[in-house]
């Protein structure tokens, strides 16, 4: 996801001068080198300095650019909170905060490197949108989408060696809208971001076990979200599941379970998330999510016992 960004940016800022990227000491934005060579005047890398990014990146954007903030998530959202809601949300200003790393995907480093809030923090903002791709594919959208928005966007990315999901999805990837990537009767996964490959895993899971086909879904788009979209799902199919790489408070699980309240659902309902805690679990990104319980065939038992 990481490359296929720069990739895109890069193709972004060619066809448009407007676009710039403010970087904060990220390793160091070796990945941005074509875009850094190409467009110095439109590369800056502030340091470890996050505030000061969105900050210039505001600047840049009350200028008339179309800038993007990128570094690791915990510290594109967290450090700099104040500065992204009064510089960025309450002057409304076109400028796209890329957080690489969401949810727990730097599992070795620990909470300090843990995003697995952010969903719910940048939801309460007015006026910031929210994109989260499950694949290197719908990260090339969502580039294209972030440089055209004409407001505040997050872009919550993984970080490398993402396999590709959605090749050969029905549906095509659209800003704001809910999108089948795999289609399916009586039960369907709902999922975003790098954790859609474990829905996809469930949902093989539970043809095996249960037989049928079952319907996947990417809600790449967290805010606005597609509550018409999500109400029609609900209604469509026997048995919804939420799977997402978020604390269960303010993500995709609570917002579907109250939509479904409001809409008279009467499918069966099952939502699965990072715990409400710190967990302390240094290893690769499975064991750190299995250790919050996200594993397919944890999930598939706790569904079917």
């Amino acid at each position: 996801m990481r490359d296929t960004f720069s990739r895109i940016l890069y193709q972004a800022a060619k066809a448009d001068p407007k676009i710039g990227i403010v970087v904060a000491d990220i390793s160091p934005a070796g990945s941005m080198r074509q875009f850094r060579e190409e467009f110095p005047e439109r590369f800056v890398n502030v340091g470890v300095a996050e505030q000061a990014m969105i900050g210039l990146a505001a600047g840049m954007a009350m200028r008339g650019m179309k800038p993007f903030a990128y570094t690791i998530a915990t510290f594109a959202l967290y450090r700099p909170f104040e500065q992204i809601r009064v510089d960025l949300c309450y002057q409304n200003l076109p400028v796209t905060v890329v957080g690489i790393g969401g949810g727990v995907i730097y599992s070795v480093l620990g909470g300090t490197h843990h995003a697995q809030e952010d969903i719910a923090v940048m939801s309460a903002l007015p006026n910031m949108s929210i994109l989260a791709p499950c694949d290197p594919l719908e990260t090339e959208a969502a580039t294209w989408a972030c440089a055209r928005h004409p407001g505040p966007m997050y872009l919550r990315l993984g970080k490398a060696g993402e396999p590709v999901l959605t090749a050969n999805a029905p549906e095509p990837f659209q800003f704001g809208r809910v999108r089948c990537i795999k289609p399916g009767a009586g039960i369907c996964v709902l999922s975003y971001g790098v954790v859609t490959k474990m829905a996809l895993d469930l949902a093989v899971k539970i043809e095996r076990s249960q037989g049928g086909q079952v319907a996947a879904y990417s809600v790449h788009t967290l805010k606005p979200l597609d509550r018409e979209g999500l109400a029609r799902i609900l209604t469509s199919y026997d048995r919804v599941i939420v799977l997402e790489e978020h604390s269960s408070v303010g993500g995709l699980g609570q917002q579907v379970k109250a939509l479904a309240f409001d809409s008279g659902a009467r499918c069966r309902l099952h939502a699965f998330s990072l715990r409400d805690e710190f967990i302390h679990v240094y290893g690769p990104h499975a064991d750190l999510l299995q250790a919050h319980g996200l594993q397919a065939d944890l999930i598939h038992g706790k569904i079917f016992p």
